[in-house]
């Protein structure tokens, strides 16, 4: 649904003589394009969670760093997160993060289909300092 006042429509919108740039920048209801991606909820309230231009192709999802950024920062032992596409040669790209944390964190992250264990359910801690080690790594 469009906020535009009916007195705003007196007036030209757009660029002046340059129709693409006008066509490229509004919609045929009069709403600015700006790139930013965005909601609004069950009271009418819009929210912007991201730039478009910023998504993440990832396989055949648009993922927002924002929101995963988002995510990290509510960590507590995260001080800061940024998180950027990362080219991938199956995926297109797949999220990235730098993360800002004091000394006593995590300094390397590996994700791998499931942790060894015991049939008791003890993680088998050697198996996977052999993994880390050999350099293998497991795509998501």
């Amino acid at each position: 649904m469009s906020y535009v006042c009916s007195s705003w429509h007196r007036f030209h919108i757009g660029y002046v003589r340059n129709k693409e740039a006008t066509v490229a920048t509004l919609d045929t209801e009069g709403w600015l394009k700006t790139g930013d991606l965005c909601y609004f909820d069950s009271d009418g309230f819009l929210y912007i969670v991201d730039r478009l231009k910023e998504l993440i192709k990832y396989k055949a999802y648009q993922v927002p760093p924002a929101e995963l950024e988002r995510y990290l920062q509510s960590i507590p032992e995260v001080a800061d997160a940024a998180v950027i596409p990362y080219p991938d040669e199956d995926a297109g790209q797949i999220p990235m993060a730098y993360i800002v944390s004091p000394y006593k964190n995590i300094r390397r992250v590996a994700f791998i289909n499931a942790i060894p264990k015991t049939p008791a359910g003890k993680i088998l801690r050697r198996e996977l300092v052999k993994h880390a080690l050999s350099g293998a790594s497991s795509k998501l």
